[in-house]
């Protein structure tokens, strides 16, 4: 997912427009993946090996030719499962082959992990939220610090998160996010106001995209 450089001033403005509202700190990021998924290569390699197995020794019984020697369908079956593993590397094997579970569980932790990289923790109220999406897995996940916590619901996030999904699957992503921000930047405002003479931008404005 590409951001041109007005994209990226206008997420920039988004969150100094949220945050000049309130005590709070938006933090958006976008991440190529949250796991690796190695199980979905081996998976797709057994089931490719399998697969090829009793195809070969269903074609090679006796009758049908039986021309096969044990160390070719041996070598058969080893290539079969380096096939499907290399291609449980790719994005949509992935999808495919690994529980909804398993991939809420691996953005939820990149969330958490990133929360904390990026010191969202660390904020003088503890009033940091953190809006990440995970590109591999198309999931959007909002954390918010414990202060928030205390006041917002976690059921409050749902509606943000899918407007930003809907929005992504649109071909949408800066509106998308502009518009999380905005959200947040509502909900920080009403729960933590900014104080006049007291509202340091503890945390960049930019959006982070790891590579």
């Amino acid at each position: 997912m590409m951001f041109t450089e007005e994209n990226l001033a206008k997420i920039r403005t988004a969150v100094c427009e949220a945050e000049r509202r309130t005590r709070g700190e938006i933090v958006p990021m976008i991440v190529p993946r949250s796991a690796q998924y190695r199980e979905a290569g081996h998976a797709l390699g057994v089931i490719l090996a399998l697969i090829t197995l009793s195809t070969l020794l269903l074609w090679d019984r006796p009758g049908w030719g039986g021309i096969l020697s044990p160390a070719w369908i041996l070598l058969a079956v080893v290539v079969a499962y380096g096939v499907g593993d290399y291609a449980g590397l790719l994005p949509a094997t992935i999808r495919l082959l690994t529980s909804k579970e398993r991939i809420d569980s691996a953005v939820r932790r990149r969330a958490e992990a990133a929360f904390y990289e990026h010191g969202l923790h660390k904020t003088r109220e503890g009033t940091g939220i953190l809006i990440m999406l995970s590109l591999l897995e198309r999931r959007v996940q909002v954390l918010a610090d414990k202060a928030i916590n205390e006041r917002v619901p976690p059921s409050t996030w749902d509606q943000i998160v899918q407007e930003l999904v809907a929005a992504i699957h649109e071909g949408r992503p800066t509106e998308g996010f502009c518009r999380a921000i905005e959200k947040c930047g509502d909900l920080l405002a009403e729960h933590f106001p900014a104080r006049p003479s007291d509202n340091p931008d503890e945390l960049s404005d930019d959006l982070i995209q790891e590579r």
